[in-house]
C-alpha cells in the first residue's frame, strides 16, 4: 500500500489548480477562458499580470518537487542522496531478503511514477473536470528533484529561445525535450544519474505528457498563429 500510495498523493499535489485559483481570487475568472486556455504560468500572465504568473510559476513547481520529496519520505529513500547508492531503506520497506541497493533501485521506480503522476495530475486535474495547464512548471519541479544538472541545462535552452523568438510554447517544447538528452550525456560524460533507468523513464514520459499537452500550440506555431510574449 505506501508505494502505490505515493502515486495517489503525488497526482493530487499535481492536481492543485495553483493558476486557477490566482486568476479566480484576483480576477473573479476562469483563466482557462484567457489565450491559450491553460492553468499555467504564462496564461495566468496574461490574464492577471506577470506576479501572478510568477507565483503560479514557482507554486507549480513547488508541488511537483514535493510530489517527489513526499513520494522518497513515504518510501524511506533520502530526500537529497549525498552520493549515488547512499541512500537509505528505513526499517519498514526492507523485504523479500533483497540487497538494499536492489531495493532502492526498485523503489526508485515508484519515485519515477509519481513524478509522472504530478505532471498527469497539473495537465488533467481532477477538480476542473481534467482540463489544465501544460506539465511545464510542474515538470521543472519535478525533475529538479531527480536531475537537477538537466534541468539546468535546459533552463538555458528555455531562456534562448524565448529571447530570440518570444514564444513561450517553443522554448518550453524544445527544453522539455532536451532533458532526457541531458540526462543520458550527463550519465554518460559526467557523473552517473542515481536510479537512471527509472529516471530517464521518468523523464521519456514526463516529456511526451507536456509535448502532447503543447499539441495545439504546436499547430498555432506551425500555422504562424501562436501568441508571442510581450
Amino acid at each position: 500500500m505506501r508505494p502505490a500510495s505515493v502515486i495517489v498523493i503525488s497526482y493530487l499535489l499535481g492536481s492543485i489548480p495553483f493558476g486557477y485559483l490566482i486568476v479566480r481570487a484576483t480576477q473573479g475568472a476562469d483563466v482557462r477562458d484567457t489565450g491559450s486556455g491553460g492553468t499555467g504560468a504564462t496564461n495566468v500572465s496574461r490574464r492577471a499580470g506577470k506576479l501572478a504568473g510568477v507565483a503560479t510559476l514557482l507554486l507549480d513547481a513547488l508541488k511537483g518537487a514535493a510530489a517527489v520529496a513526499i513520494a522518497k519520505v513515504i518510501l524511506g529513500l533520502e530526500v537529497f542522496p549525498a552520493t549515488q547508492e547512499s541512500g537509505h531503506i528505513g526499517p519498514p520497506l526492507q523485504f523479500l531478503n533483497a540487497q538494499p541497493d536492489q531495493i532502492r533501485r526498485d523503489l526508485y521506480w515508484w519515485v519515477a511514477a509519481a513524478a509522472v503522476a504530478a505532471i498527469v495530475g497539473h495537465i488533467f486535474p481532477v477538480w476542473l473536470r481534467f482540463r489544465g495547464g501544460k506539465g511545464v512548471a510542474t515538470g521543472v519541479g519535478v525533475f529538479l528533484m531527480l536531475a537537477p544538472l538537466a534541468v539546468a541545462l535546459s533552463a538555458v535552452i528555455f531562456v534562448i529561445v524565448v529571447w530570440r523568438t518570444r514564444y513561450v510554447s517553443l522554448g518550453s517544447i524544445l527544453a522539455a525535450t532536451a532533458i532526457p538528452l541531458f540526462v543520458l550525456l550527463q550519465h554518460v560524460l559526467v557523473r552517473p544519474v542515481d536510479a537512471f533507468a527509472a529516471t530517464m523513464s521518468a523523464a521519456v514520459v514526463g516529456v511526451a505528457l507536456i509535448v502532447w499537452a503543447h499539441r495545439e500550440n504546436i499547430r498555432r506555431l506551425m500555422s504562424g498563429t501562436e501568441s508571442k510574449f510581450k
